[in-house]
């Protein structure tokens, strides 16, 4: 995840850019949100995108959670090693930065008076040599600046930990709390997740340890990143049942870091940080954006030309000096996203009056496909089907069925129906129907990188470990570095976890 890596790490970069393609992506759904409580958070560079999405859009973003991340637009003026490596951050940079934010304020970037009202949470690890308390010291400072009181501001610095995203939980493949090493997430007796949570939204509901595997969405990002070659073209939601039914819920935004994202380290971000498990009981829905591998060398804002193999979120102008503004792709991006999910009345709850179809059924199953029928609703001038509660539709369903395609083999889904009338108003959902594809069960292997290639799992190349097939990059090629690879196909592995 360390932009240090990103740099230094190049061999292996050509197999990285070969990423692994997600089965199963819909369209983005669309939910009843309560648009005034969508919050951001994120961990190294998703920490300084998550700082650049609060400043850009401080009139959406209610709370912002940075994890090891550094001020508004530092790399924009200076090297990026200014703005990490625990290095000093002098009041004149922090000027030059107002500076921006005085001029932009307004037009590329929403009013800097909404700053003042955000409530902000900060994290960073004594022993976080990539970032370091330094550069979050001027993120606080900047803030402070800003007008965010002391009592909207938390900023934990915690001993013996290292550039990681902190939990109180052990989960497969995790490294220690005091090792910058993938996937960078450790169980360092700290629930960060909650944390940041208790900032933004107060009191919480006890977690779900155990979150559904179906509220689990991979979804299609690229209407939304106008081919920008660093993310990916799909990204994950996680929706808590109560919230896919038409429950009001809330949005909030999880960035991860460099060499974090799901090409890379499977699912592990977006299951064993624990933000979805305080989502889960808190009508939370989690919206986790995702990068790619883009090793081109770019031109930068001020850190010179440069390449992004270990698929950061962008903080250094590699893709546009506007980055950090509104207009920055990334950022415009991860806005389209948010008003997206945020524009329905809820993916399974409509306002109009049509009944709820009856009726519905999964036949005809396939390794990759599903049928689905249900009985006719009077009135109805189509229907929207949903998977896991997805939308999975491009255009209303004239009829009563649906084939569902692009499903993994030996996988349970969920499946519910709802219907339109004449004037576009969705109506009640259906009760859910689950059905399971054809076809064997991935089958996962969990052990040190080492023991992976001896089983034949894997391969390596430059001290680091490749899963076959997929050629993602597993880290370090020893007996410390533990992973969990899920078989796919004949001689195909990808990082990731079975359900």
């Amino acid at each position: 995840m360390t932009f240090q890596k990103a740099l230094r790490a190049l061999v292996g970069a050509a197999a990285l850019a070969i990423a692994f393609a997600a089965q199963g992506a819909v369209p983005l759904a669309k939910y009843n949100v309560d648009k005034t409580q969508t919050t951001v958070s994120g961990l190294s560079s998703g920490g300084f995108m998550a700082n650049q999405l609060g400043y850009a859009h401080s009139s959406l973003f209610k709370g912002v959670a940075v994890f090891a991340g550094g001020p508004y637009m530092c790399a924009g003026h200076n090297n990026y090693t200014a703005c990490m490596y625990n290095a000093s951050i002098s009041s004149a940079m922090l000027t030059t930065m107002q500076n921006d934010i005085n001029a932009w304020s307004g037009n590329q970037i929403d009013a800097k008076s909404n700053v003042a009202g955000q409530k902000v949470y900060m994290f960073v690890g004594t022993s976080d040599f990539t970032v370091g308390p330094n550069p979050m010291n001027a993120v606080q400072t900047q803030y402070t600046n800003n007008g965010v009181a002391a009592a909207n501001l938390s900023y934990v610095q915690r001993a013996s930990t290292a550039h990681v995203f902190p939990t109180d939980f052990d989960a497969t493949g995790n490294n220690a709390c005091n090792s910058s090493s993938s996937p960078y997430i450790s169980n360092c007796g700290y629930d960060g997740a909650k944390a940041m949570f208790e900032k933004f939204y107060g009191t919480l509901n006890a977690r779900n340890n155990a979150p559904a595997a179906g509220n689990y969405i991979q979804f299609d990002q690229t209407p939304y990143i106008a081919g920008n070659p660093g993310m990916s073209p799909n990204g994950w939601l996680y929706v808590p049942a109560n919230c896919a039914s038409g429950a009001q819920c809330k949005v909030h935004v999880a960035l991860h870091g460099c060499q974090q994202n799901y090409d890379t380290i499977g699912d592990k971000y977006v299951k064993n940080t624990g933000i979805t498990r305080w989502a889960d009981t808190n009508s939370i829905i989690v919206l986790f954006p995702q990068t790619k591998v883009d090793s081109t060398s770019r031109q930068t804002s001020a850190s010179g030309s440069l390449g992004n193999p270990n698929g950061c979120w962008d903080w250094i102008g590699w893709y546009g000096t506007n980055f950090s503004q509104k207009a920055g792709t990334q950022v415009a991006a991860i806005k389209a996203m948010v008003d997206q999910v945020s524009s329905g009345t809820g993916g399974g709850g409509g306002g109009g009056t049509l009944p709820a179809p009856t009726g519905v059924a999964t036949s005809g199953a396939t390794n990759t496909t599903m049928n689905i029928t249900w009985g006719a609703v009077t009135g109805a001038s189509g229907y929207n089907v949903f998977r896991n509660g997805g939308k999975v539709n491009g255009s209303l369903v004239a009829g009563t069925s649906f084939t569902d395609s692009g499903l993994a083999a030996g996988t349970t889904y969920s499946w519910s129906v709802a219907a339109v009338d004449s004037a576009g108003t969705q109506g009640a959902m259906s009760s859910s129907v689950n059905g399971t594809t054809t076809g064997a069960t991935p089958v996962c292997y969990t052990a040190n990188n080492y023991n992976h290639t001896v089983a034949g799992r894997a391969h390596q190349s430059g001290g680091y470990a490749y899963a076959n097939g997929s050629n993602q990059n597993m880290g370090l090629w020893n007996v410390y570095t533990v992973t969990t690879l899920k078989q796919t196909g004949t001689n195909y592995y990808v990082i990731g976890t079975c359900p």
